[in-house]
């Protein structure tokens, strides 16, 4: 009996050792998967925005994604908000500053109140992760020709296989020509 114990014991000791070695081994390559520090300092970027007049779009890059930013006419947000959600074949807001069930009008897909003419948008198709064209398409926003989805002028999926509306990150104005994302 005291030597079934004993070999109990030592069953238990080599496997607990084993297992202490084996993190002790793998830890340095699990470790390496961890983001450097160069991509964590891009973990949010400050735009200058100042230069853009109605109509006009500019892409930067964050996160290593493109990210569009278009200041719209006062008709593009006109006909953005005339659009019916019920029309709409993604009916999320896709918009990481709201809460997840949040709906797809124009108001939760732009810069908020007072910025109505704002959007800000990872873009990204979200068929297969292509990057659309800017003011093109049916609905004169962006167009992804590798596979005919096209998006309104708020980032919204109108036409075409695309499942989703193109995401919009967190962002918020720092000051009235400058915005934060990230």
């Amino acid at each position: 009996m005291a030597d079934q114990s004993r070999r109990d014991f030592l069953y238990v000791a080599t496997a607990a050792v084993g297992t202490v070695g084996a993190v002790g081994l793998a830890w340095p390559f699990i470790d390496q998967m961890n983001p450097d520090a160069s991509t964590r300092a891009l973990a949010s970027i400050d735009v200058d925005v100042s230069s853009l007049e109605p109509g006009q779009a500019i892409v930067v890059k964050w996160r290593g994604r493109p990210v569009f930013i278009r200041y719209r006419t006062d008709a593009e947000v006109e006909a953005a908000r005339a659009t019916p959600i019920e029309e709409l074949k993604d009916k999320g807001a896709e918009n990481a500053n709201l809460p997840t069930n949040a709906p797809a009008t124009d108001e939760n897909r732009s810069g908020g109140e007072g910025r109505e003419n704002w959007i800000v948008m990872v873009g990204v198709c979200t068929h297969l992760g292509c990057v659309p064209i800017g003011t093109a398409g049916d609905f004169g926003g962006w167009f992804c020709p590798c596979h005919g989805s096209h998006y309104d002028t708020a980032g919204r999926i109108r036409k075409g296989p695309a499942p989703k509306n193109l995401e919009v990150p967190v962002f918020a104005f720092t000051s009235d020509t400058t915005i934060r994302i990230g």
